[in-house]
């Protein structure tokens, strides 16, 4: 199975994080952020991996470390459980509505990291969640996972449901990418690795 464990521990947070890529759509996850959880259930369960997060963060500060580091956690892990890469399917688009929101997500499990985030129109907050806090994440995934990414919001009118497309569609496109092609032999790549 591809899976993998991360723990993290730095002077703001201490993270544990387990992936199995080949999932159901399982999650447990307890970051201590409330709007994170719920986008990190809907990717799981959408995306059809199992996921388990704990995370402590120094969240009398801000919430800022709590979501990036469990970000850079969950690169860490998805680079780790794909291994070598061979087999996979590599790109997928995904658009996917939300009520009035409409975002499109498009990945490239590449190797190379780069990140593009058309993201307009987000209120600063949802609750007491930092909406900028979206493209953090998701640039620390980048980061580690090593994938290409891009973003667009297309249009919407909710906050909450604006990102709740966004979370959704990359659980999608996640998946889409990741499934084991029959018909690919070797690594998807004519350089012969990812």
């Amino acid at each position: 199975m591809r899976k993998a464990k991360i723990e993290r521990s730095t002077a703001e947070t201490s993270i544990e994080l387990d992936l199995t890529i080949d999932g159901t759509g399982n999650a447990t996850i307890r970051s201590g952020v409330g709007f994170l959880d719920h986008m990190l259930l809907l990717l799981t369960k959408h995306g059809l991996f199992d996921l388990a997060v704990t995370c402590n963060g120094d969240l009398e500060v801000d919430q800022h470390h709590s979501v990036e580091d469990i970000g850079i956690a969950l690169g860490q892990a998805f680079q780790q459980a794909l291994g070598n890469k061979e087999g996979i399917t590599r790109y997928a688009t995904v658009t996917t509505p939300m009520d009035e929101a409409l975002s499109t997500i498009s990945l490239d499990i590449s190797g190379r990291p780069y990140f593009v985030y058309n993201v307009e129109g987000l209120k600063d907050k949802v609750g007491d969640f930092d909406t900028e806090l979206v493209e953090e994440f998701f640039q620390a995934f980048v980061s580690n996972a090593k994938v290409t990414l891009h973003i667009n919001l297309a249009y919407g009118n909710n906050t909450h449901h604006m990102i709740e497309s966004i979370f959704k569609g990359f659980g999608r496109a996640l998946d889409q990418a990741t499934i084991l092609n029959p018909r690919v032999k070797g690594i998807p790549s004519t350089k012969g690795s990812l």
